[in-house]
């Protein structure tokens, strides 16, 4: 029995260690995140398709799809590595995709948890 936790317990932090090497970012509450994006200098990103973009979007962000091949690319040029980033997709799932490409780029990282769908829920501003 000591022997199988022993193992589970090495198989898990070796996992973990993997997933923190995909980079270093800050998973937010819609009340973090708020407050993060208050700050002028925060440049906010969604990266949601077009479609997505267009029928809703947090006021303020520019609009990268992460799932275009071009993202890194595409971020790159718009986006001022010396500025933090508040990204955000539809649920969350494409917003730690996201954030895991622009953190290994060097960019400091601030995603939110809940998604655009979250966002809407807690009653936040939305800009179409």
């Amino acid at each position: 029995m000591k022997t199988l936790f022993a193992s589970f317990c090495l198989l898990f932090s070796f996992f973990s260690s993997c997933q923190q090497k995909g980079g270093n970012f800050e998973t937010l509450s819609v009340e973090d995140f708020v407050n993060v994006i208050n700050d002028p200098e925060v440049q906010r990103l969604d990266v949601r398709t077009v479609a997505e973009y267009s029928e809703g979007h947090i006021p303020g962000s520019m609009n990268v799809n992460v799932l275009d091949e071009s993202f890194a690319a595409v971020a790159d040029s718009v986006l001022q590595l010396s500025r933090p980033v508040a990204l955000y997709c539809r649920s969350g799932k494409r917003s730690k995709k996201a954030a895991h490409i622009l953190s290994e780029k060097g960019f400091k990282v601030y995603e939110l948890e809940t998604g655009f769908n979250g966002w809407v829920e807690a009653g936040q501003q939305v800009e179409k």
